[in-house]
């Protein structure tokens, strides 16, 4: 077996929970015709492609995020030699084959053309071991340089937020502008399973940041929190928190036709399950699993918790890796659609049908003869996507960024 296969096996049902083979209440034998699209090589000149971002300058460059720290550029097609940023040296070193630490997202200022500001979110160690911590995410500012704009300058880094996590893994890392100029960042729930931490668990705990979508003004020092957000007025909540409930947000985004927030959430040891987030929502975790109970608290209201738009089960998949709703032009069969996946390597795409939206198949042609396990997703400027992967071959681990474009 190889090297991925036996990561595969041993290390996910720790850091997801077991497989279990669950019936899906959607049916997989009722799924809907399959969409096509294929994949287009774009680069795998690199591994752990986990994030990538555009500037929306007009430059056409795609920024992709390595997970051991760098960032590199495609421009006109070509991957530039030199990274635009290197944050290695103030990160945790990260397993290559799987981790859930590492740099994890990173997003264009949205008058970036102007200022050239970006942000990043990585993992950094403790400056000293402390009992009940594994490392620290950041929140790190830095600009690009102004004589040459394929390359960060590193003295300009400033660091707007620091977050201690319990464990390894449930790192979340997504950060998105939504519509409105503010920052959106994704966190998981603090790692170990089940969310075993304090009395009610850190995604129902509005004491903590953990487990959250949070929403900053990035203009203030080190950031301001906008008048309008849920909890400002909710005595001992973290006035940040937009959204709340959550697991490990793996990959949200915002629909550029609508505005929407939708955010793939990462289950515990049944179920995967894809939200449309909204101002102040609860979304279950770790009282709920998707639609199912998990952990209900005796006198628990669940009346107030918002259901997923979709769930699917570990018969189908292990960890959902979310995507976009489709808003570009090369294929018009996926249009509107919201096109997601998980990490064992299937694609699907998910069509309004009232509450719950329903799934299907995304077959892509072109998929290389190595077993693929889908980081991320990705869009350009002009709505098209993109999808991240990794896989295993004789010659070690490797990494590729395929475009999906019309079969």
């Amino acid at each position: 077996m190889s090297i991925q296969g036996l990561l595969y096996r041993v290390l996910l049902p720790l850091m997801f929970g077991p497989v279990v083979c669950m019936a899906d209440p959607g049916g997989e034998g009722n799924d809907p015709p399959a969409r096509k699209a294929r994949l287009e090589l774009v680069t795998d000149k690199f591994i752990s492609p986990v994030n990538m971002s555009v500037p929306h300058d007009g430059s056409g460059r795609l920024f992709i995020c390595q997970k051991e720290g760098k960032v590199w550029i495609v421009k006109k097609g070509s991957l530039l030699s030199q990274p635009f940023l290197d944050v290695s040296s103030d990160m945790i070193a990260v397993n290559p084959g799987y981790d859930e630490r590492g740099l994890l997202g990173m997003a264009f200022h949205p008058d970036f053309k102007k200022n050239h500001k970006f942000y990043v979110y990585y993992s950094s160690p403790l400056e000293k071991p402390v009992k009940g911590l594994n490392h620290k995410s950041k929140l790190v500012e830095f600009t690009a340089s102004a004589s040459n704009p394929d390359i960060a300058d590193p003295a300009t880094k400033r660091v707007l937020m620091e977050i201690d996590e319990p464990q390894s893994n449930h790192n979340g890392g997504q950060l998105a502008f939504g519509p409105d100029g503010y920052l959106y960042i994704g966190l998981g729930d603090g790692g170990g399973g089940g969310d075993k931490h304090g009395t009610t668990g850190n995604g129902q705990d509005l004491g903590v940041v953990l487990g959250k979508i949070l929403r900053i003004d990035v203009n203030g020092v080190p950031y301001k929190v906008p008048a309008d957000n849920p909890f400002v007025k909710t005595v001992g909540a973290k006035p940040e928190i937009w959204a709340y409930g959550l697991r490990n947000p793996w990959r949200f985004s915002f629909d550029r036709g609508t505005g929407r927030l939708f955010a793939g959430d990462v289950g515990q040891n049944q179920y995967e399950e894809v939200d449309i987030i909204t101002k102040g929502g609860n979304y279950g975790w770790r009282i709920m699993e998707g639609y199912h109970d998990y952990n209900v608290p005796a006198g628990a209201d669940k009346s107030k918790l918002i259901a997923p738009i979709h769930e699917y089960s570990h018969d189908l998949g292990i960890s959902i890796t979310g995507g976009y709703v489709y808003r570009g032009n090369a294929i018009p069969s996926l249009k509107g659609l919201y096109v997601f996946g998980d990490y064992n390597g299937k694609s699907f795409v998910l069509a309004p049908d009232g509450r719950k939206w329903e799934r299907a198949e995304l077959q892509l042609s072109g998929r290389p003869a190595d077993q693929l396990y889908i980081l991320s997703w990705g869009e350009d400027e002009q709505g098209e996507l993109y999808m991240l992967t990794s896989s295993s071959t004789s010659a070690g681990f490797k990494g590729a960024v395929y475009k999906l474009v019309k079969e």
